[in-house]
């Protein structure tokens, strides 16, 4: 399983990105999944649903399924944030997982920069960003410089790696 990361500063275009790139990849026959790591406490459930009564009670995990989905809900409950690697050990087989955020993880990435976005290129400090997607003149360091919308490049790129 091929990991690739997209990484930016807030509103720099990433899920965007990500979006075209999913579509793209799909395109190509390839199976995609993809990890999203959220700065902020969020919820999939709804309080008041069978399933949020379920964690509100205690449950350690809830797994709520369809017949057109299934999702499972861990609670924390104090225990630290799990790292990139443990999450990746959840995920079903696929070809390529594409990852939005860890910036702080040791797995290659593009940095998505828009211009006009506030914070530094973080290509200065990060070795593992290995290609930039850009419409800003920025120093690439080495590094190769795509559009933000050139998603077939991109994606070349993405499986050469």
């Amino acid at each position: 399983m091929q990991i690739f990361g997209i990484v930016g500063w807030k509103n720099s275009g990433k899920t965007t990105l990500i979006a075209a790139l999913v579509r793209e990849f799909r395109s190509r026959g390839l199976r995609v999944s993809t990890i999203k790591h959220a700065h902020h406490a969020f919820d999939l459930d709804r309080p008041g649903k069978d399933s949020y009564l379920h964690r509100d009670a205690g449950a350690e995990e809830v797994l709520i399924a369809s017949h057109s989905r299934w999702a499972l809900l861990h609670e924390l409950r104090g225990e630290p944030e799990p790292a990139l690697p443990e999450l990746l050990q959840h995920m079903s087989p696929a070809d390529l997982v594409l990852v939005e955020g860890f910036k702080a993880e040791a797995h290659p990435k593009l940095e998505v920069r828009r211009a006009g976005t506030d914070g530094p290129v973080l290509a200065q400090t990060d070795p593992h960003i290995v290609a930039i997607a850009t419409d800003d003149a920025v120093d690439p360091h080495g590094r190769p410089v795509f559009a933000p919308d050139d998603i077939a490049g991109i994606a070349d790129f993405i499986l050469s790696r």
